[in-house]
């Protein structure tokens, strides 16, 4: 990979740095540990990735969230249940809704890796303590996230996660009214802690269920495994993380987003 490649470029720089530093930190004629696990290659799953396209992107995903929570609002038994308990359950379930709106719309997206420091350039920065390293412009055809803007990246792997989860709802051709019900499978969640209505949301989950079972059944009466598939569905949304939802789509174009008061602002208001 081009990681290792650049390892192997500058080996004899860091070998240099790494075994001086070595050799101060151990006692004099000690050696390196037996047995002392080497470090993998940084690459792969772990590398920070922003949008390819951040302005397209993140223009698509704030429709779809409209559009999502104008879902919400225009279900019924959802409007009459308290205040209270329609913020817990939208702040819970956002983006998962989110990624099956993206999922219903078609919305494609692509990454590119962020320009971050090279170990190399890491490893000498910390040794000049304190001194400025001179001023470096984004790498060609990368985005630039400014200091510290790298750490709040979601990694190609998480990336990756959410991609898997829109090509598998793809391959399933999943219809506008088993979108609809899989939306309300997510949005009455009963398990939530602090919610008064327990028993009334998890009345809503099983109808939103049954429903969705009663209309695989009457259009898709040849695949008995599609219900089973759909509910393999919900079970990949678990593993979509909000926080990257809300780094990738939505921190490129208004910063540093609270998306509680933002999800506040939006429920409270007429879509």
């Amino acid at each position: 990979c081009r990681c290792c490649a650049e390892s192997r470029r500058h080996s004899s720089i860091l070998y240099n740095i790494l075994r001086s530093e070595e050799r101060a930190a151990s006692p004099a004629g000690q050696g390196p540990r037996r047995g002392q696990a080497s470090r993998g290659c940084p690459c792969g799953s772990r590398r920070r990735v922003a949008l390819r396209s951040p302005q397209v992107a993140c223009k698509a995903a704030s429709a779809v969230l409209v559009k999502t929570l104008r879902f919400v609002q225009n279900v019924p038994c959802f409007q009459e249940l308290p205040l209270e308990e329609q913020l817990l359950l939208v702040r819970s379930c956002w983006a998962p809704l989110l990624v099956l709106g993206l999922a219903q719309d078609r919305v494609h997206f692509e990454t590119v890796e962020s320009a971050e420091p090279s170990m190399l350039q890491r490893i000498l920065t910390t040794r000049r303590q304190g001194e400025q390293p001179p001023p470096r412009g984004p790498a060609p055809g990368r985005p630039h996230h400014g200091p510290g803007g790298g750490s709040h990246l979601p990694s190609a792997g998480e990336i990756q996660a959410i991609k898997g989860f829109l090509a598998k709802c793809w391959s399933l051709d999943i219809s506008t009214k088993e979108y609809a019900y899989l939306k309300g499978t997510v949005l009455f969640n009963p398990d939530l802690p602090g919610l008064q209505c327990t028993q009334y949301i998890e009345g809503l989950q099983r109808e939103a269920q049954q429903a969705l079972n009663e209309h695989v059944r009457l259009i898709h009466r040849g695949d008995e495994a599609r219900f089973a598939k759909l509910n393999v569905v919900l079970a990949l949304l678990r593993s979509i993380n909000a926080n990257v939802i809300a780094e990738l789509f939505f921190r490129p174009i208004i910063g540093a987003v609270n998306m509680d008061d933002m999800l506040l602002e939006m429920l409270c208001a007429k879509l």
